[in-house]
């Protein structure tokens, strides 16, 4: 028996490929799939199997393009109501592949259909040496159980009854394999390893140190944060099956004349991947600013529109293609086309841009401290904004300015902060959109703000590893004025 692990690291989830000597079945396949047929070739060994543990809600599975180009089975929970062809399967079934015996678990909670895979090689023993836990149990952490919110007590409960009833009743030894690592928003703290094992989680995993239900409910409850808006596309996407990639229209590369043609004439939207400093130095009007080193698919699906098609403008013909399959894993499906030539074709044809200053650390110090009359916002996290911010500041988390944006003042010079520069950029660009002007972005953001000695470092923003929630604000102060 073999493992392999692959990991997509922006949105920190985590697949398998569980091979015997002359086959293997694939668990929890990202969209873009040759990845696996290439590694099977690799191995020797035909992919017959493709083990889906449940409805995932922040990425677009490709279930049905492995299924498409391999022709392996898929299985899925019976009470997923999967509307393409499946194997369904139930507490108790098994799947054999070779020597290896897969015994399934319903362990509803992080959604109403989870299932969980438990390994035994028969050549070694009846034991199980590992299980495919896909989000109900994290290194460091438990699936969050709120995804459904008229739910999310009861998804709670049966997750408290999933980890202490069954998965916690596996042997220490046995590995556990999750479907996400830190960084993922379907965990509040997850570790930064991609495996533990079961005895490890029993004892330092602190949600399983909860051991009053009633208690473990609610930590489990409240404050917790609202599902980027993919969330609930890409669970509906994942139950009636995706479209083929392979049938998805191709992007096409579009010289200025004819990238400006579609913007005036078609339902568009411009998604801007050059970095936050670019995109503020000159960019075509009305685009959103997503910087492709920064977390662009979970952002894209968050906040991009899913009924207008997507113009892209990058640095290059190759980052072009890497956004669109980040888009694509997302379930942003409708790239048309990407700028030839990028920004220097589009000014070189003379049409217009806009520009946004950017001021520094320094500069932002000597406004909080000097006579000037500003809004401050800070679009970074709450756990981010209580950790440390500027006095004064109003946070307003970035997605939330599609709407909360009716708060502010279009009149007001208007400041965005974030812990780098990227996200400000974007809520920049939201701003943008509705008219706003008078607008400024403080490029290294919070971190260069700190590093000045201005004020304490982050110590959320200092951790890599940790999640990056975003909740509701109940009262906010408009006008910062020193």
């Amino acid at each position: 028996m073999l493992i392999k692990h692959y990991f997509i690291n922006k949105i920190a989830h985590s697949s398998y490929i569980l091979a015997g000597s002359d086959v293997c079945a694939v668990i929890d396949p990202q969209r873009d799939t040759d990845i696996y047929i290439k590694e099977a070739r690799a191995l020797g060994v035909e992919i017959t199997h493709i083990l889906q543990t449940h409805l995932h809600a922040d990425f677009v599975s490709g279930q049905l393009d492995l299924a498409e180009k391999t022709d392996a089975k898929i299985y899925v929970a019976k009470s997923a109501e999967c509307t393409f062809g499946h194997v369904a399967l139930s507490e108790g079934d098994t799947i054999e592949i070779e020597d290896i015996l897969i015994k399934v678990l319903e362990t509803p909670g992080h959604t109403p259909e989870h299932l969980c895979f438990v390994v035994s090689d028969t050549t070694r023993g009846e034991a199980p040496v590992c299980a495919f836990v896909g989000d109900t149990l994290f290194v460091g952490d438990v699936g969050r159980p709120d995804l459904f919110p008229d739910m999310a007590e009861e998804l709670a409960g049966k997750l408290y009854r999933s980890l202490f009833d069954k998965i916690l009743k596996l042997p220490d030894f046995c590995e556990v394999l999750p479907a996400h690592g830190a960084g993922s928003l379907c965990g509040r703290a997850m570790g930064a390893k991609w495996r533990s094992t079961i005895g490890y989680e029993r004892k330092y995993n602190a949600a399983l140190q909860i051991k009053d239900k009633a208690e473990f409910i609610k930590s489990l409850t409240e404050d917790m944060p609202p599902a980027p808006d993919h969330f609930s596309r890409s669970t509906d996407i994942n139950r009636k099956g995706a479209a083929l990639v392979s049938q998805l229209p191709r992007m096409k590369e579009l010289n200025a004349e004819a990238f400006k043609e579609m913007i005036e004439k078609e339902n568009v939207a411009v998604v801007d991947t050059r970095s936050y400093l670019a995109f503020g130095s000159q960019h075509i009007p009305g685009s959103w600013s997503l910087d492709y080193n920064s977390n662009l698919p979970t952002f894209a699906g968050w906040v991009l529109p899913v009924d207008k098609d997507l113009l892209v403008v990058s640095d290059s013909f190759r980052e072009a293609e890497k956004t669109n399959v980040w888009l694509r894993r997302v379930g942003q499906d409708r790239i048309a086309g990407y700028l030839d030539g990028g920004i220097p074709a589009w000014v070189t044809n003379g049409y217009k841009t806009n520009y946004i200053t950017q001021i520094s650390a320094e500069d932002l110090h000597k406004m909080v401290t000097g006579s000037s009359t500003f809004v401050l916002i800070d679009v970074r996290a709450p756990l981010e904004f209580e950790d440390g911010h500027i006095e004064g500041a109003v946070n307003i988390p970035v997605a939330d300015l599609r709407e909360r944006h009716s708060e502010l003042k279009k009149k007001d010079a208007i400041i965005m902060i974030c812990s780098s520069g990227n996200r400000s950029s974007l809520g920049v660009s939201i701003l943008r959109q509705h008219g706003f002007k008078n607008l400024y972005n403080v490029a290294g953001g919070m971190t260069g703000y700190s590093a000045a000695g201005y004020a304490k470092r982050c110590t959320v923003c200092q951790n890599p590893h940790g999640s990056r929630f975003y909740t509701d604000v109940k009262e906010v102060r408009i006008h910062f004025k020193q």
